[in-house]
Parts: structure tokens; C-alpha cells; sequence
């Protein structure tokens, strides 16, 4: 199977550059993976395709203001450095830009010299592991002179951090946002609750490789990056009930996707587990816990198409983006959402 199967064709303009009022009011295709019908909905009407006895499974990691602005000592210029990982203590992988004026042993200076970072390293992949210095509390230095992520197809600046964040964000650690999640409002998660839907929370911290393309013709040579995930007994336990009394997993995300699948027995059930995954769905993978799917839409040639190509069929999923394209729907991050069930 070649990347180019995995093409469509965006007009520019449908790339969602902020985030719309109400998050719930976000436009919703419904896909029927079976027969390939779509439904035209609002996210808010989610809830009708929900029944008693189904989990709701959301990733409740948060994204950290990971862009950074500094320079290097005694020099008038201007570095951003992302946070991609934090690797022990005070030690980070980082990406910088631009690359080559940073070697090992610079030192950079963050907002007049109240965090200073020390290169050690430049990695295989173009990487820097650095070394912060600072008085304090490192998360309450980040947060006032970081700013979010934003993936590179977002031009315009965020005003309100939060609208980058789930409302249930909890776990910081992310360099990106599970983006599926940003379209649920807390009265939302109520109603769903009182819907007799459990509803279920994992961790697994986002990475920059979700936006680093596939370079490779053959999709099956392509390496997906690792990610950090935690599930717990509790999360574990319930989805496994559910399971047992033939209830829908309803996965909010591909990240929350690729998390319980690489905890999945091959009986269909969860173990609780920590680690780091790069599991790589793509057509032809055998879906063991996950029925149905929340999902943004995302970039042509991407891992995340494809992994809903898995759950959906190849044809179905280019159909529907193309109808999409159409119908003049909002793509990508701040956009709008798709339910394949």
C-alpha cells in the first residue's frame, strides 16, 4: 500500500485557523463504516449515537506551553526552542530553530535570565538534549514564558491558552492536543453520564511526530514515533465489563485509539499498563477493543488518516473527505469532527 493512496486534494481555506465559540457546536459527519452512508450533524448531537452500557474512552493529557523564545548569550537574535519530552529531571529533548546556530555547550537565555538552558547533545534525528537552570518552580516558569504548540498549518496567534486544551485535560505532558476531545464541553460529558454511558480516562502524551509527514512510498516501511501512555486498573476494569456485555468502546481520538490498542489482549480485552508505543495502524489492521471512533480530519498522506482508513475502509474515509471538501466542512486541529461508528 503507497502513501499516495492515502492523497486528497484541500483547498487551503478549510484549514480551521481558530477554534469556534461553542466547542459543541462544531459540524459532525457521521460515517457508517459498514455502509459507507454519511449523516451531516453538530458535534452536540454525538450523544443520540451513544447508548446505556457504552464507554466513552478520552485521553486526559494536557499540552504544556512548549514553545520557548530565547537566545544565546550576549547575542541580539531570536531561538524557539519545543519541548518534546522530558527525559529525567531537568534534562529535555528538544527541537530548535534555527538548528545550526546551537551547538553542545551554548548556553541559551529565556526571558532575562530567569531560565537558562545549557545544550548537551544534538541528536541523530536533528535533536537537542539541553539542561534548564532556574530558581523556582520549572512548570510555573513555563507557563508564563511558554507558549502553545500550535501545529504549522495554524497561522494565527491563540489568544486564550485553554482553547487548546480538553476540558478535562488533567496530565501535562503533550506537545500537541488530542484534538478529537476539544469538541466536548463539560455539560456535554454530563448529559452523557446521565445517558448511563461510563466514561473512561487514559493518558498518552502527544508528540510532534504526529505532524512529521510519512517521507516513504511504502507505507509498511514507514516507523512511527513512541509515545508516553498510562492506563489504569480502574480504566482498565470498566472497559473490560463493558466489553463482556457486549457494549461499544467509543475511542475519543486516534492517540486514545493507539493506546488501547497496544494494551489489548488478543481476547479484545485492556490490561492496565505504562510504557511508551509506536504502534502503527494502517488498512488491514484488526481492530481488537476499539467499535467506534471520534475523530477530527486529518492532513492528506498522514498516519492518522490511515489509521481511520483501518477502522472505516480506505474508500469510505476518501469518500467522506472528499464529500467534506464539498460541503465546505472545517479541517484539521481547530475543525470540525467525524464519528465513524
Amino acid at each position: 500500500m503507497k502513501t499516495e493512496d492515502f492523497y486528497y486534494d484541500l483547498p487551503e481555506g478549510l484549514i480551521a485557523q481558530h477554534p469556534l465559540e461553542n466547542r459543541e457546536e462544531s459540524r459532525l459527519m457521521v460515517l457508517d463504516k459498514k455502509t459507507g452512508n454519511i449523516e451531516h450533524k453538530r458535534f452536540k448531537n454525538i450523544i443520540d449515537y451513544l447508548d446505556k452500557g457504552d464507554c466513552l474512552v478520552l485521553n486526559d493529557t494536557r499540552v504544556m506551553p512548549a514553545r520557548l523564545f530565547g537566545s544565546r548569550e550576549g547575542k541580539d537574535e531570536k531561538i524557539e526552542f519545543l519541548l518534546l519530552r522530558r527525559i529525567e529531571g531537568d534534562r529535555w529533548e528538544t527541537l530548535v530553530k534555527p538548528g545550526k546556530k546551537v551547538k553542545p555547550s551554548n548556553r541559551i537565555v529565556f526571558g532575562d535570565g530567569i531560565l537558562t538552558a545549557s545544550v548537551l547533545s544534538i541528536e541523530e534525528d536533528g535533536t537537542r538534549v539541553v539542561e534548564f537552570e532556574y530558581d523556582g518552580i520549572f512548570e510555573e516558569i513555563l507557563d508564563k514564558l511558554g507558549e502553545m504548540p500550535l501545529p504549522p498549518y495554524i497561522k494565527e496567534r491563540l489568544e486564550e491558552k485553554e482553547r487548546y486544551q480538553t476540558v478535562y485535560s488533567k496530565h501535562e505532558g503533550s506537545a500537541a492536543a488530542p484534538t478529537a476531545g476539544l469538541h466536548f464541553t463539560k455539560e456535554l460529558l454530563r448529559e452523557i453520564e446521565e445517558k448511563k454511558v461510563k466514561i473512561v480516562f487514559l493518558t498518552l502524551h502527544v508528540g510532534l511526530g504526529t505532524f512529521r509527514p510519512v517521507k516513504v512510498e511504502d507505507i509498511e516501511q514507514h516507523h512511527m514515533h513512541s509515545e508516553y501512555y498510562e492506563i489504569s486498573k480502574q480504566a482498565a476494569e470498566t472497559i473490560n465489563e463493558v466489553k463482556r456485555n457486549k457494549g461499544n468502546i467509543i475511542s475519543v481520538g486516534t492517540t486514545t485509539t493507539r493506546t488501547l490498542e497496544t494494551v489489548a489482549t488478543p481476547e479484545g480485552l485492556v490490561v492496565p499498563k505504562t510504557g511508551w508505543t509506536d504502534i502503527f495502524i494502517y488498512p488491514g489492521y484488526k481492530f481488537k477493543v476499539v467499535d467506534k471512533l471520534i475523530t477530527n480530519f486529518h492532513l492528506p498522506e498522514s498516519t492518522l488518516l490511515m489509521l481511520v482508513s483501518a477502522l472505516a475502509g480506505r474508500d469510505n474515509i476518501l469518500n467522506a473527505y472528499n464529500k467534506a471538501v464539498e460541503d465546505e466542512y472545517r479541517f484539521f486541529s481547530f475543525g470540525d469532527a467525524m464519528f465513524i461508528k
